[in-house]
């Protein structure tokens, strides 16, 4: 059958607009499912087969929740969504002049390409202490985190000798932003209550959990006053706080930091790292392929409409991008940034659709907030600021709304109402590697800002 040139030019005509987003994070997430009625193909790429609930991953490495509670199965996520399509797989390259991406010997078109890989841990170029102090940015991260907190507890209680016992009793967390913070405050719970009666030859509330900051004040997003808040609690949980400090060196299980000109060094056995991100690879490949701009950070300097300079059919949204045409400074890494992104990009994706264009992006600040401990939590929402126990409802009711699945929230709900009633972690699981590896020598380093 022969297929006149009219009816091919009406058939390409009607032809959906192929979307191709990378990442099924927050801003990934929610440009596809605000995609999901309109006459365009969604094809949603992640090397993971699930979204993660990133803000509650220091709840996992502490015991609180599993990996199952703050995660959902994207195909799950988008299993009504008739016009989605979900991808498992890494994006190796992007072609935007052949307007392809790249995944393995696997090239998909685009007509609009979203990108939202989001950020990486950055060491400030030291990259070799990965290995003695975890980040926590994915599932893997905090079963490792996990196992080196209860793993500790579990070596100082055969540890014999009063000093190695010590290095396993002492936590360094480096980085005083909100995940340093609710580390610190969840370690400390730990310490001081929940596994208080749980072991025969250790006093667990000889614990030592130093939070280390290279700033004047952690929390420093939010206001003075708060922070002021932030730290007094933390202080009065039995974290000790150092301000303006620059972790030197990580060596032979050793922190070296520098405070007032004083150079100073603690044993441990269990070092965090909450102090810095950067942008995922993705921006490299994007820089590399369009020319457009990276920050310091390796963030993708975006457009006014969170387009990258040059390609109106390209955008970036998430950790990944710097957004600075608000107020000069990029938008925080937070979820509700992602969320409102991935939401005007949906937007504008219909809009052009109907040869129609939207107003540049304006990010509705919702606030900011910590969780310090059990009724313990500070926020920060400009026109208001709660502490204590309200802020911690608050922080519940905000952190159960942001979760995507129904049964995801009631699993999240019955779970942090069975830890608050019976002050006890089930998840504390000791998975993974031998529970008790140590730190591996290293040579020494220069200085590196935390």
């Amino acid at each position: 059958m022969v297929v006149s040139p009219e009816k091919s030019k009406t058939q390409q005509k009607t032809k959906p607009h192929e979307v191709v987003i990378i990442g099924g994070g927050f801003g990934g997430l929610y440009t596809a499912k605000n995609l999901k009625t309109a006459n365009v193909n969604v094809t949603l790429i992640d090397k993971r087969n699930f979204h993660l609930f990133q803000p509650l991953l220091y709840q996992v490495a502490t015991g609180t929740l599993s990996p199952g509670d703050i995660s959902s199965p994207l195909r799950s996520v988008f299993s009504k969504s008739k016009n989605t399509q979900v991808l498992l797989g890494e994006v190796n390259d992007i072609d935007p002049k052949a307007q392809k991406v790249i995944m393995g010997d696997k090239a998909i078109p685009y007509d609009t390409l979203v990108v939202a890989t989001g950020a990486n841990h950055s060491y400030f170029g030291k990259d070799h202490w990965k290995d003695l102090a975890p980040g926590l940015k994915t599932v893997e991260d905090a079963i490792e985190m996990r196992r080196r907190i209860f793993g500790a507890f579990e070596a100082a209680e055969k540890e014999t000798d009063p000093e190695k016992r010590r290095a396993w009793l002492n936590f360094v967390i480096v980085g005083g932003g909100p995940t340093g913070v609710e580390l610190a405050g969840a370690i400390a719970e730990l310490a001081y209550k929940t596994l208080k009666e749980d072991f025969r030859s250790i006093d667990t509330s000889e614990t030592k959990i130093l939070l280390l900051q290279g700033g004047d004040r952690i929390l420093p997003h939010i206001s003075p006053d708060l922070s002021e808040e932030a730290t007094a609690a933390l202080q009065k949980l039995g974290v000790e706080l150092h301000t303006k400090t620059r972790v030197t060196n990580i060596e032979n299980n050793i922190v070296t930091f520098k405070k007032d000109g004083e150079v100073r060094e603690i044993h441990s056995q269990t070092i965090l790292w909450a102090a810095g991100v950067k942008g995922s690879a993705m921006g490299q490949i994007l820089a590399q392929r369009t020319d457009v701009e990276c920050d310091h950070a390796g963030r993708v300097i975006v457009e006014p409409d969170l387009t990258i300079r040059g390609y109106k059919n390209i955008f970036v949204v998430g950790d990944l991008g710097n957004f600075s045409h608000q107020d000069g400074k990029p938008l925080p890494g937070v979820a509700p940034v992602a969320k409102q992104e991935g939401e005007y990009v949906a937007k504008l994706i219909k809009r052009r659709l109907r040869g129609r264009t939207l107003p540049e992006f304006h990010y509705n600040d919702v606030g900011s907030l910590a969780m310090i401990g059990q009724n313990l939590a500070v926020v920060d929402l400009g026109y208001i600021q709660l502490t204590g126990f309200l802020a911690w409802v608050f922080w519940l009711l905000i952190h159960i709304y942001f979760l995507i699945e129904f049964d995801t929230k009631l699993l999240v709900v019955f779970q942090w109402a069975w830890n608050y009633i019976t002050r006890n972690r089930r998840s504390r699981l000791i998975t993974g590697r031998e529970a008790f590896t140590t730190s591996q020598p290293m040579s020494n380093s220069s200085s590196a800002e935390c």
